[in-house]
């Protein structure tokens, strides 16, 4: 497989309202699509987003990197996607988000040329037994702005069918965040409630924080602190905290996972394609996650549009078991660059929505084009 021609689009899309993070303020999406054009006609699509505080990246690294690596691509003949991410290495150290978003790209021209959804690609690869449907995935939706809007949101997004939350927390003072989650969980009760600090939290309150009865009834508590402390500070936070312990930032592939295990420090980790280099590392984290009883959120950043999103779900579509549940961040943007989205049904993604072959939704070009950010231009490689 060939690729002809490549065109990057830098995007900004505004959020239908600002979401509050343990240490920005995010009010839209920047976020990189690329559409790669192979010798027989087809085009395949990927999706990055910048992602400074987990990656590194701005939007104008992020281009430049998905630029170089292009390029130099375009010389290749792209033949087994098993052999891609040693492909990419040869190429262009580091620069996961990058990759991942042209790895998007060409698993979605291989997999529209092997007439497959990728789902079902990535379950046959893996030899594990084709299905007619997958079990729908949950969706984790976030709570976030004033407490009257959270507990606002909670109830009219529970009415919809989510069961699955996730809380922000770390910008506030710990009283506060203590009291914001022991309402909510209570109000939540039976559901999957966590909460998210982005690594805020120093290890004291982190370990107050895990004992108090405030968050006794939480399902799990995510990235409470700072990726770049010593694996002995998160040791000793699980061996403290009676509620289970999910890494994010501190998680970008199989390397950190494996030392995390032999630590005994987590007890789950959250997936995000931009920082393990794509869909097929991302399946094989997971897979090593579920194959040591290990927990599993899939996430997509804040946000993404149904492009990633729809990479993504494919993972849990084809594993069939996310526990604690998908993160679809295309649900927080004013409009996604696809004419048929991803929606939530009951509080679901279900796999009927990613039917076609290859990543199974396609961006409207139109689209894509009114959303090119302030300073930035369509590239054409």
């Amino acid at each position: 497989m060939k690729i002809t021609s490549a065109t990057i689009y830098p995007l900004s899309i505004p959020l239908i309202e600002p979401m509050k993070m343990s240490r920005e303020m995010v009010v839209d999406a920047k976020t990189v699509l690329l559409c790669l054009s192979d010798e027989e006609g087809r085009t395949g699509w990927g999706e990055a987003s910048v992602a400074p505080l987990m990656t590194g990246e701005t939007l104008a690294s992020l281009v430049g990197s998905i630029q170089y690596l292009v390029e130099q691509a375009k010389s290749w003949d792209w033949v087994e996607p098993k052999e891609f991410a040693r492909d990419f290495a040869k190429i262009l150290y580091g620069n996961a988000s990058a990759k991942s978003c042209f790895e998007m790209a060409l698993l979605d021209l291989f997999t529209q040329k092997q007439s497959l959804p990728l789902w079902r690609y990535l379950r046959q690869t893996n030899n594990l037994p084709d299905i007619e449907n997958s079990t729908p995935i949950p969706l984790l939706r976030m709570l976030g702005g004033s407490f009257d809007k959270e507990l606002a949101d909670a109830k009219s997004f529970r009415s919809l069918g989510f069961r699955h939350w996730k809380i922000k927390i770390g910008s506030l003072s710990l009283k506060e965040d203590l009291q914001r989650v022991e309402i909510l969980s209570n109000l939540l009760e039976g559901d999957v409630v966590s909460v998210d600090a982005n690594g805020a939290m120093s290890l004291s309150d982190a370990i107050q924080f895990c004992e108090s009865k405030e968050a006794s009834k939480l399902a799990f508590a995510e990235q409470l602190i700072a990726a770049d402390l010593s694996i002995e500070d998160f040791v000793l936070l699980k061996k403290r905290s009676p509620i289970p312990i999910g890494l994010d930032e501190s998680i970008h592939g199989e390397p950190e996972i494996e030392e995390f295990i032999k630590a005994k420090a987590l007890d789950g980790a959250s997936l995000k394609l931009i920082k393990t280099g794509g869909v097929l590392p991302a399946f094989k984290a997971a897979q090593i996650l579920l194959d040591k009883h290990l927990q599993m959120n899939l996430a997509c950043k804040v946000a993404e549009t149904s492009l990633s999103g729809a990479a993504t779900a494919s993972i849990g579509f084809a594993i069939g078991n996310v526990p604690w549940g998908f993160s679809m961040s295309n649900q927080y943007l004013q409009f996604d660059i696809c004419d048929q989205p991803l929606v939530a049904k009951q509080g679901h993604l279900d796999a009927s929505q990613l039917s076609a072959n290859g990543i199974g939704v396609i961006p409207n070009t139109d689209r894509v084009k009114s959303a090119i950010a302030k300073g930035h231009t369509v590239i054409q490689c």
